[in-house]
Order: C-alpha cells, then structure tokens, then sequence
C-alpha cells in the first residue's frame, strides 16, 4: 500500500473508534456502584475513623502554620 491508502485508512480507523459508541448496560453500572458502596461502607477506612491519629501530623504541624506568615 502507498502513503496514500495507508494514511486514509488509519484516519478511516480512527474517525470509526472516535465516534464508536456500544450500547451501555445500565442494569449492570447500576450493581457495579452499588456493589462498591457496599463495599466502601463496610470497610472503614482509618482516614475517616474518628480515633485514627497521624502519624506524621506533629512532624509537620509547624510548617502549615508558617505558611500565611511568609508570604507577603
């Protein structure tokens, strides 16, 4: 094939995959979220556990406190 054909082609391609839309199953979106809500809900993660500490909060507390000091 020449330069031509070739790049007619990969532009034929790629118009075909840039405005391919499939059909969405919004039945199974929908078991997917709610599968993962679940999920989230049960698992409690330690930022959102009200007695998780930091560790790295005393390390670091002093320089978010300098911060609107310095920057006039």
């Amino acid at each position: 094939m020449g330069r031509g054909r070739q790049k007619a082609k990969a532009t034929k391609q790629a118009r075909e995959m840039k405005y391919f839309t499939p059909g969405t199953d919004l039945s199974a979106l929908e078991r997917e979220l709610a599968a993962k809500r679940a999920r989230n809900d049960s698992s409690g993660s330690s930022y959102e556990d009200p007695t998780y500490e930091d560790p790295y909060a005393d390390l670091y507390a002093d320089e978010d406190e300098d911060d609107g000091a310095d920057r006039r």
